[in-house]
């Protein structure tokens, strides 16, 4: 059985523009401190993304995990980070007063980008 050139060009064709699509999503592509570091005490926070961000559909939680001494223990929200999206709106900045004492801290995130797509994740890292 033989088929038309032109017919084999619309699998391929419906499968590139799913691609495209699917790379529609706001991505994490980088952090501030970095997933899985050992940093000296920071007052900020920087998620950077692939997609600019929409402001009020963007936030992060900044959570304490542990600290020295009791290595893990119940999540402890910071509650006093001010999130801001930085001048070019693809990243998240959480600033805070003081910086943060010792202790390890898990970051969930979730960012919805210009085109409406929501995402989420989180990462940790650890204040000496």
């Amino acid at each position: 059985m033989h088929f038309p050139r032109f017919l084999w060009a619309v699998p391929i064709a419906t499968t590139l523009s799913l691609a495209s699509v699917a790379d529609a999503h706001p991505r994490l592509m980088s952090a501030t401190p970095a997933p899985n570091s050992v940093v000296a005490a920071p007052s900020r926070i920087a998620l950077r993304f692939s997609e600019k961000l929409i402001g009020p559909m963007t936030a992060a939680d900044v959570m304490m995990t542990g600290t020295p001494g009791k290595p893990s223990h119940q999540p402890v929200k910071v509650a006093d980070f001010k999130a801001a999206l930085a001048a070019d709106g693809k990243a998240l900045v959480l600033a805070r007063a003081k910086p943060l004492p010792a202790g390890t801290y898990r970051v969930a995130w979730h960012a919805v980008s210009v085109d409406t797509h929501r995402v989420a994740g989180a990462f940790a890292f650890s204040v000496k």
